[in-house]
């Protein structure tokens, strides 16, 4: 059976699956029930680096850089082409379930807004940062002159090579409007024609015209000319992604509006016809100056924290983005860096940020040794494709949803890392200068050319590096039971050991557990029960056929499953660990 034949198996079948989606790292799925789901068994699967279970019948599977091949093999699957179509009700719960997602809802619906604008084509800029590198390669060994200047005359061949990465941020706005207008539903060729508009050079010549004048808006020159009167403001938009992210903002609920305004038969024409009328001259006159004076206030606070104190600056970033990241709060932060660029002509954060991304590395690595250690082949299988994607690609992702967010000790070990690294960025650009890189890059072994201040950047990421994984090699990341479970699987001739808590049982248990045991075919069918996955209850019984499952459902159960021959896991929700106990009781006395 392929991986892909397993892991749909795995969430319940093609017809369980509302619909499948992927971000860089991670296939995301939205199940009809994801309440029968076994965890261990789907991270089990060759490839999978894990799994995340998630509110609303949601359910991601972490698969590293492997996750595009893998989205492609399940959706040609067969079983994929003839699934059973959701029913109305199906999708409305599904959708109700994916918009609710914590309190603040709406909250949670922008930063995943801003997640998608991004998460296609972080390719893309991988390997444009990749290409920028190597420019910054060939002039730190002086074969080329300083590229990211503009008054440097390079050779043409040398041009042409500069050009391979501009390809990429140079349209980066028109990249984030397709993705930004494709995620609110609205035409996303639509939203990149609207934002190409500014992005005409007939558009920036118009700012060349005798009729042009300055003016100073918000503290700043800016170039105005009056198009019938009135006053369009004229800016390079290269490489800018707030005013796409505004302009989709308002063309998502414009194109829903008319849809429900247009008849059906000629939402065709009008519809895009009436949008882009709307939002071609909105965008020029008004949403992309704004989003360009929000980019410009960001930046500007940012600067003004790293002028006052740039060791507190050097500080505060790496120890922040441990917790940036999982909420996705790190996108507009990219945004910022992109716009320092673009403005003051180098970024300064992405030095200390280097430093949290290879603390996360380290700690990585440091699973990695301990699995090699206690022959954890699911964990070191895991371990291994997140540390490779982040040293060769810089991308974090795997290590957190795969490792990190699992093990809750992982995190202090890895803040001290991050601190490490900081305080070596932010002293030794006190002692020389400071670390800064003249193009957005990923933060990963490749890109070390990149930073100006290479040995103080090299030394601050490798110390963060070593320091983490020190941290979790010699204090471990696991619990006694997750250990000892840890070494189980890493000889497959042990027999299980149960878990050794106390666990208060009382009569609702109690009373529960009796009925679950008789529907299970009695006392003396059963040979084994365990909590597992924290909503469990596994029972291993000597004789299936002896199992009521429509009985275990009548007498509360969530969910019912035989996930082998003679092995059955009921969905028994928080307290599954007091029902197993009450269980156990029964049979221990069943047999005095």
């Amino acid at each position: 059976m392929s991986t892909a034949e397993e892991i749909i198996k795995s969430v319940g079948g093609a017809d369980n699956v509302v619909s499948l989606s992927h971000c860089a790292t991670r296939l995301r799925f939205q199940l009809v029930d994801a309440s029968g789901i076994d965890v261990e068994q789907v991270e089990s699967i060759k490839g999978v680096m894990g799994a995340v279970p998630q509110a609303g019948d949601r359910f991601q599977i972490i698969m590293g850089g492997a996750v595009q091949n893998a989205y492609n093999e399940i959706n040609a699957l067969p079983e994929m082409q003839g699934r059973r179509e959701p029913t109305d009700a199906e999708l409305k719960a599904a959708a109700k379930a994916g918009g609710v997602r914590g309190k603040f809802a709406w909250i949670d619906s922008f930063f995943e807004f801003l997640s998608d604008s991004f998460r296609p084509i972080l390719g893309a800029l991988l390997g444009a940062s990749l290409f920028i590198t190597f420019m910054s390669l060939m002039s730190t060994l002086g074969v080329i002159g300083n590229w990211a200047d503009p008054r440097t005359e390079l050779e043409p061949s040398w041009q042409f090579v500069n050009l391979l990465w501009k390809s990429v941020f140079v349209f980066l706005p028109l990249m984030v409007a397709y993705n930004a207008s494709k995620k609110l539903n609205a035409d996303p060729w639509v939203g990149f024609a609207i934002m190409a508009l500014v992005m005409l050079p007939g558009f920036t010549d118009l700012g060349a015209s005798e009729t042009a004048y300055t003016a100073t808006i918000a503290g700043s020159d800016v170039t105005l000319i009056d198009i019938f009167g009135v006053p369009l403001t004229i800016f390079s938009y290269d490489s800018q992604v707030f005013p796409p992210l505004l302009m989709a903002g308002l063309l998502g609920p414009l194109y829903k509006l008319l849809k429900k305004l247009i008849p059906d038969n000629l939402q065709l024409i009008f519809v895009p016809f009436l949008a882009m009328l709307i939002m071609l001259p909105l965008t020029a006159f008004l949403i992309g100056p704004i989003g360009v004076f929000i980019g410009a206030w960001v930046a500007g606070g940012l600067g003004a924290i790293n002028a006052i104190n740039p060791l507190i600056f050097a500080i505060i970033i790496p120890l922040a983005y441990p917790f940036m990241v999982p909420l996705g709060l790190h996108w507009p932060l990219n945004a910022v860096m992109l716009l320092n660029i673009q403005q003051l002509g180098y970024d300064y954060i992405q030095g200390p940020m280097g430093a949290w991304n290879f603390a996360c590395f380290g700690a990585t690595a440091g699973v990695l040794v301990l699995a090699w250690r206690d022959r954890d082949v699911q964990m070191r299988q895991t371990a291994t494709g997140a540390l490779a994607a982040g040293l060769l690609g810089g991308i974090s992702e795997p290590s957190l949803y795969g490792i990190h967010l699992r093990f809750k000790k992982i995190y202090p070990r890895m803040l001290v890392g991050c601190l490490v690294g900081g305080l070596t960025i932010g002293i030794g650009g006190a002692l020389t200068e400071q670390v800064t890189t003249q193009a957005f890059v990923f933060t990963s072994l490749l890109t070390i050319p990149a930073f100006n201040n290479m040995p103080i950047y090299g030394l601050a990421v490798g110390l963060a590096f070593i320091t983490s994984m020190a941290m979790v090699v010699v204090f471990d990341y696991r619990t006694p039971e997750q250990k000892a479970a840890a070494k189980r699987r890493g000889d497959a001739d042990a027999p299980p050991e149960p878990e050794t808590r106390v666990i208060v049982v009382g009569d609702v248990e109690t009373n529960q557990a009796k009925q679950w045991v008789g529907a299970l075919g009695g006392e003396d069918n059963i040979v084994a029960v365990e909590p597992i996955a924290e909503t469990r209850v596994r029972v291993e019984v000597k004789d299936t056929s002896m199992v009521d499952a429509d009985a275990l459902r009548r007498a509360g159960l969530a969910g019912v499953i035989e996930v082998s021959p003679g092995v059955w896991h009921l969905v028994a929700g928080l307290e599954a660990d007091k029902y197993a106990e009450g269980m156990r009781r029964r049979l221990a006395a069943a047999t005095t």
